[in-house]
């Protein structure tokens, strides 16, 4: 359980460092921060106690004790696991933020192909906020279309939290001292850093054709699926439409992760201590 607590403290404190430029990353400012905020810790919390928890079982299950190294495969297995449970949870939330973010676009700017409208609506916002989003897409929609882009942010999820929790592992491990036995806070938000921007850099043609998908719907629906979405960004725009936030991901990557790790294992310290003085 403290696991997924740790999880969410190092979640929630990762929105304060990650939000603006999470902002510019899109495509507009996000007003207000109460959404992302409770919306990443819970699914921070969801993923790192699912690795974690995952981690732990297929080490014990290996060596008979939790204590041992995890395995390269026990990484991967957990890291995967991890993934797939974030695109269940976090894809309803990352569509409803990705069409709050889209809507500060003008109207006819979202879309040059639909007929014009009077100029005091251009502007005027479709959704009134993440409840009325979220019940609007259901109404128009169905509860499928909360997953609108949930194969897209598969394919960028799995191998992207792969590349997330194997390096920050070994990166921690490699630049830990021999005779540390507890965790540096230096070393593990340097460790969290570089495997945030690894990850973040690696995922970002996958996250472009994730955002397109779940942009896609506000004011029309151009794209028919991921094949669709990328081979008509490819023929418009070229490969480099593929790359097009790479910058601003790996940049934002490091100081989120750095916070998000360094949160969790801080949080994780004090609540296993905690834990033993209660038991003590």
């Amino acid at each position: 359980m403290e696991d997924f607590l740790a999880g969410w403290i190092g979640g929630a404190t990762s929105v304060i460092v990650g939000h603006p430029l999470d902002t510019v990353k899109v495509t507009g400012f996000f007003k207000g921060m109460s959404f992302p905020l409770a919306s990443i810790a819970v699914y921070s919390s969801v993923v790192f106690g699912v690795f974690s928890n995952t981690q732990k079982f297929l080490t014990q299950y290996r060596s008979g004790e939790s204590s041992h190294s995890p395995s390269l495969s026990d990484l991967i297995l957990a890291s995967m696991l991890s993934g797939v449970v974030s695109v269940g949870l976090g894809s309803p939330v990352d569509l409803i933020k990705i069409r709050l973010q889209m809507q500060t676009q003008p109207f006819l700017k979202a879309n040059l192909h639909l007929k014009p409208r009077p100029k005091d609506l251009w502007n005027q916002p479709k959704y009134q906020g993440p409840i009325h989003c979220m019940t609007s897409i259901i109404r128009n929609e169905g509860l499928v279309g909360l997953y609108r882009g949930a194969n897209a942010m598969l394919l960028r999820d799995v191998p992207g939290y792969c590349l997330y929790f194997i390096p920050y592992v070994f990166i921690y491990e490699w630049i830990t001292p021999e005779n540390y036995t507890t965790s540096n806070p230096y070393t593990v938000w340097l460790a969290g850093g570089i495997a945030g921007a690894i990850s973040w850099g690696t995922a970002t043609p996958m996250d472009v054709v994730k955002s397109r998908l779940q942009a896609d719907g506000v004011y029309c629906n151009k794209y028919k699926g991921v094949m669709d979405c990328i081979s008509q960004s490819y023929q418009k725009e070229g490969l480099k439409v593929f790359f097009r936030g790479i910058t601003v991901n790996t940049i934002r990557g490091f100081p989120m992760s750095a916070t998000m790790f360094l949160g969790y294992e801080l949080s994780l310290r004090i609540l296993r201590r905690d834990q033993t003085v209660t038991n003590s």
